[in-house]
């Protein structure tokens, strides 16, 4: 029988402190863990909302949604590229994230208030992480935060406006 051979590391160098790296590689993983879960509250509603406002919410959740997909991928591979694996689990996520999720099937308008709270929360934790990506000199994630915030912030007013009377 063979003897398994070591695996041989390249050490990560990419002007960033390995304890720098670690503490925006955690600052992200909540952030991916607060935009599963507002992920999987955007698409709980997508497919129960009932009620006039039907097609409207069916519609406007199905392209938050989607963006929200797409967006999970970007900020586990940035975690990946700071040299640290990404958390993937539902218990992970429920461990990381600020959101908690929604029982039940709330009214359309209720859900919509919901995704208000999930999307400023989401924000809040993009926002956190700003002064360490700043002090480590990390654009890549400073870029990243950016433009997660810009769609969290739009996509809350866009919610909020249909509370409005």
């Amino acid at each position: 029988m063979k003897a398994n051979k070591a695996v041989k590391t390249v050490k990560l160098d990419i002007g960033i402190t390995d304890k720098d790296r670690a503490a925006i590689a955690q600052g992200l993983s909540g952030l991916l863990a607060d935009s599963y879960t507002l992920y999987l509250m955007t698409h709980n509603f997508h497919w129960n909302v009932t009620g006039p406002m039907f097609n409207t919410l069916h519609l406007m959740f199905m392209g938050q949604y989607t963006e929200q997909w797409n967006a999970l991928d970007l900020i586990a591979e940035r975690i990946r590229a700071l040299g640290h694996p990404a958390p993937g689990t539902y218990k992970e996520f429920v461990k990381l994230a600020t959101i908690k999720e929604v029982d039940g099937q709330p009214k359309a308008l209720d859900m919509v208030r919901h995704l208000v709270a999930a999307q400023e929360a989401t924000a809040r934790t993009a926002r956190k992480l700003f002064p360490l990506v700043e002090k480590a000199k990390d654009q890549p994630s400073a870029d990243l935060l950016t433009q997660r915030i810009e769609v969290h912030e739009k996509t809350a007013w866009m919610l909020r406006s249909l509370l409005e009377e």
